[in-house]
């Protein structure tokens, strides 16, 4: 797919993957929409990309509808990359037997799968009724689960059930999604240098890197948003779990 001169929405575009992928898409042309609720952050990186910024809520569909008609007039929207998401660390039980909490369980299914549903549906309704390319392909949704969706550690019940329905989510919205040409991707990053990794102590940000397989280092989210760019233009990628890790295999703990 030819990237010059369309248009993508980035959920999560403040930091992180999400900042990586608005770059590396601004790279290649495309006029970047980055949807966030840090709504500084958002309006920097915009800037930065000579795109536009929507402060907003994935979990609010109003919001979404929003921004997805943002990216749409800003150009022919073709990409939309979900990056929004978060984590949360609790047991089943924990040690004093007490069960994992409901709360935080709906929160953490909340944001990081009906956050993903509901950009992933508006944007496709919006990217269906663009003209059609070569192949009859009208664009790309991208969203991101996690090797935790396969490699669940201690601690990760509510993590990894959100990121195995992202990726029990692409095969089948592709399925729906192949009458109007459109391609649905995910990635499952592994340790990557994001901000939330930032907050740990040199030394234990160390013992992360080591535990890759190979190249022994973080991932830099600059990988991550080159790969979104290689999905893009690589029109035979389609209802694909790509494991973006070095070859990690999480340990229980």
């Amino acid at each position: 797919m030819d990237l010059e001169g369309s248009s993508a929405l980035v959920t999560g575009g403040a930091s992180g993957l999400g900042a990586a992928t608005a770059r590396a898409l601004a790279a290649e042309g495309v006029r970047v929409t980055v949807f966030d609720l840090n709504e500084d952050g958002a309006k920097t990186v915009a800037g930065e990309v000579g795109g536009d910024y929507v402060a907003g809520d994935v979990t609010n569909p109003e919001h979404c509808e929003r921004a997805v008609d943002r990216a749409a007039s800003g150009g022919t929207l073709r990409i939309a990359v979900n990056c929004a998401g978060t984590g949360w660390i609790g047991r089943t039980i924990d040690r004093q037997g007490k069960p994992h909490e409901l709360a935080p369980f709906e929160s953490i299914q909340r944001l990081n799968v009906f956050g993903t549903f509901n950009v992933m549906t508006k944007a496709a309704a919006a990217i269906a009724k663009t003209e059609p390319l070569e192949h009859a392909e009208r664009g790309v949704i991208v969203n991101t689960a996690s090797v935790a969706a396969f490699d669940g550690q201690i601690g990760q019940l509510a993590y990894s059930a959100s990121k195995g329905a992202v990726v029990g989510m692409t095969l089948p919205a592709a399925r729906d999604l192949a009458v109007v040409g459109i391609r649905v991707v995910t990635i499952a990053p592994g340790l990557f240098d994001t901000p939330l990794l930032g907050l740990l102590p040199e030394e234990a940000r160390g013992a992360l890197a080591e535990s890759v397989l190979f190249p022994k280092v973080l991932g830099d989210p600059a990988r991550y948003g080159q790969l979104v760019v290689h999905i893009a233009r690589n029109s035979y990628l389609n209802a694909e779990v790509v494991r973006l890790d070095g070859g990690i295999r999480m340990p229980p703990k």
